[in-house]
Formats: C-alpha cells, structure tokens, sequence
C-alpha cells in the first residue's frame, strides 16, 4: 500500500454515504445470503476509497458479501465499526498486521445482540406505538392518522439509523487503538468468533422447525419417533439438517441447488408422512 492511501481519511461525506446506503438492506434482502448485499453497497464507496490496487478492492468487498442479517435500523453500528477496522486495514498495508478475520468476526458477535434489541424496539414497541395512535385517528376519519403513523414510526428509526453510523465509527477506531496498544486484538477476535457460533448455533435452534409424525409400535404402545430424538437430543433434526446443508457448503454445492433440493424434499417428505 502506497503512502497516498495511508494518507487517506474518512470523511463525514463519507460516513454519510454508509447511512444512505445502509437503507438498501431492506429492499436488497434474500434467502442466501440475507443482508449481505446491502451490506457491501454501503461498504463500496469505503473499499474504493482506502484501496488503490483492484485485487484489495475485491478482498474487501468479498468480506462484506458473507451470509449477515441485522436489523436494518441499528445496521449503521456495525457499518461503522467495519469502517474504521477497514480503515486500521488500509494503514497496516502490505505488512499484514491487521488480521482481515476480525472484521467478519465482529460484524456476527454483534448480529444477535442488536438484532434482539432492534427487533423488540424497533418493531415490536415503536411500531405498534404508531399504530396505535395512527388506527385510532384513521377510524374517526382524521387525516393526521396515517401522517402520525409515519412521524411515530420514522423519526426515531432515521435518526438511530444517522447517529449510529458516526458512533460505530468513532468508537469503534478509539476502541481498536485501545486494544491495539493492550495487545488484545487477537482475545477480542477470538471471543468475538466464539460469540458468532453462539449466535449461529441459537438461531438453527430457533429458526429451523423440523418435526416427524411417525410412530414406532401399533396401538397404545406406539411411541412416537420425535419424542424420542426429543429425549435423546432436543433439536436433534433441525442440527442433522443444518449440519448436512453445512457439508454440502463445504463442498462447493450451489446454494440455490441447496435450496431447490430443501424444498423437493420437505414437499416430498411431507406428502408421506415423514415429516
């Protein structure tokens, strides 16, 4: 890395590109990889700006297209966060001091703990707020119902969204300084990795539902299968599925062939009773 790009600083200008692109999580979500393209749309104008050469360029958007889903209103924190780290990467430059790693790692320690309290703010307090005001003028025919309902609801969500980017970024490059003086980039890191799997573990338990009907005997002796994989291992479905989906990852398969296949089985399985 040049001189010229060491030199180089985020500006407000810059930060305020990330907030305006961060809005493009919602419209830019999918099944595979669910935030990630928002999330490197917001990242672009930041890659472009610390990286001269095209090959670190595509380094760093490759790092921000991985599987991620968060709250779209509290995503500016983490955004913030992935600036200044990427930043702290553009000055090591070619030395290679920076472990890249810690970027991803971060980004999904702080997936599950934002992500619970956007949702329940966000969605299941401020929401229902702005509705409850909005549907109670909107009856009695008054105008200013569907315009509270939108004030309720956005001014709080835009300006988290707005004020979150500079924070994230601000302390997050004081929080780095600090931990790069302590010697514990490499702790956070590995915690931060830690955390990941916890929330990754949390969220096959809780969002994957597969359930079998079948019965093993005949009668009032049939003991149902599910009960005992319960018994055995609550869960114990939903991990087998996870785990062979993981494999099949690892193996290079096509995710939308992955997909396809989930759906065909599910379909099929169903209309046999199996699960």
């Amino acid at each position: 890395m040049t001189s010229s790009s060491e030199s180089k600083k985020i500006t407000k200008g810059d930060l305020r590109k990330v907030f305006w692109r961060s809005c493009s999580m919602d419209f830019s979500w999918n099944f595979e990889r669910q935030c990630s393209l928002g999330y490197a749309f917001a990242m672009a104008p930041i890659i472009k700006k610390l990286y001269d050469k095209k090959e670190d360029r595509a380094k760093g958007l490759q790092r921000h297209l991985e599987f991620y889903n968060i709250t779209s209103w509290v995503s500016t924190l983490p955004l913030g966060i992935s600036v200044a780290m990427e930043e702290e990467n553009a000055k090591s430059g070619e030395s290679g001091s920076f472990d890249t790693a810690s970027i991803n790692s971060v980004k999904t320690a702080l997936m599950g703990p934002l992500s619970a309290i956007g949702d329940s703010f966000f969605w299941g307090t401020v929401r229902l707020l702005a509705t409850g005001v909005g549907t109670s003028l909107a009856l009695q025919g008054n105008i200013l119902g569907p315009i509270l309902f939108l004030l309720i609801f956005n001014i709080p969500t835009w300006i988290t969204r707005y004020t979150l980017t500079g924070i994230g970024y601000n302390r997050g490059a004081d929080f780095l300084n600090k931990l790069e003086k302590d010697g514990t980039v490499s702790s956070l890191t590995y915690g931060a990795a830690i955390m990941g799997l916890i929330v990754l573990g949390a969220m096959t338990a809780s969002m994957i539902s597969i359930k079998t009907p079948i019965m093993i005997g005949d009668g009032d002796s049939a003991y149902a299968l599910q009960t005992m994989f319960d018994n055995i291992m609550p869960k114990f479905l939903p991990l087998a599925v996870f785990g062979l989906v993981y494999w099949l990852l690892g193996k290079k398969v096509n995710p939308l062939v992955i997909l396809l296949g989930v759906f065909v089985v599910a379909i099929l399985c169903a209309l046999f009773g199996i699960l």
